[in-house]
């Protein structure tokens, strides 16, 4: 399977089961795969990525779903953040410009050379690499690489994602269950050695901001 191939097939894999979620729960936490109360926990680290509130910034959110991240940003009063938001699910995506006429919202795939996306000062891709369904790790990992660099590559400032970590006390196959070791190595050989991981917010997942 040459590497676009493989790569739809990761994308496809988690439009699905976003799809699937938004069908059986709707427009709810557990309507975006949450079943634990504190996900809004998720949505403020992703944020935590942004050292500077002080002036006004841009911000791309890649896999948007919902805008569940838009709807955390108001209910916090965050209004220091343009958001713009990207899905390749048009469920979900519908359901967003439905409650958001005002905001710009992208069907386009990070990966397609020569997409029309500009650059914004952080990216976030929330829940984007948690879930591979039948995908084969190696399939899933080299599309996490393709999906960082391409994500880097439209950050000025930096760039936030998270995964589901393998120091956990269970692992289950459909999740992506990465490294930090594997992780550090591709960002420090590939991308960049300014890059944090958080690990401090109780969940089963960590996150991951890489700099400028």
């Amino acid at each position: 399977m040459n590497r676009r191939l493989s790569h739809e097939k990761c994308y496809q894999a988690v439009v699905k089961v976003t799809e699937d979620f938004l069908a059986r729960y709707g427009d709810t936490p557990l309507g975006v795969g949450y079943t634990r109360p504190e996900h809004s926990a998720t949505y403020r680290i992703m944020l935590e990525v942004i050292r500077d509130w002080s002036r006004p910034s841009t911000i791309l959110d890649v896999g948007c779903g919902t805008s569940r991240l838009y709807e955390f940003l108001l209910s916090n009063n965050l209004h220091n953040l343009e958001y713009t938001g990207l899905d390749l699910s048009p469920v979900a995506l519908e359901i967003s410009r439905a409650k958001y006429p005002n905001i710009t919202y992208y069907d386009l795939n990070l990966l397609d050379e020569g997409n029309t996306i500009p650059p914004y000062d952080y990216v976030i891709m929330n829940g984007l690499f948690t879930w591979k369904g039948t995908v084969a790790f190696d399939d899933m990992f080299a599309y996490l690489r393709d999906m960082v660099r391409a994500a880097y590559a439209k950050a000025r400032v930096a760039l936030a994602f998270n995964l589901v970590s393998k120091h956990v006390d269970w692992e289950r196959d459909d999740l992506f269950h990465l490294p930090f070791d594997s992780l550090a190595g591709f960002l420090k050989h590939e991308i960049t050695e300014r890059y944090t991981f958080r690990c401090d917010y109780g969940a089963h997942h960590y996150t991951t901001y890489v700099y400028r």
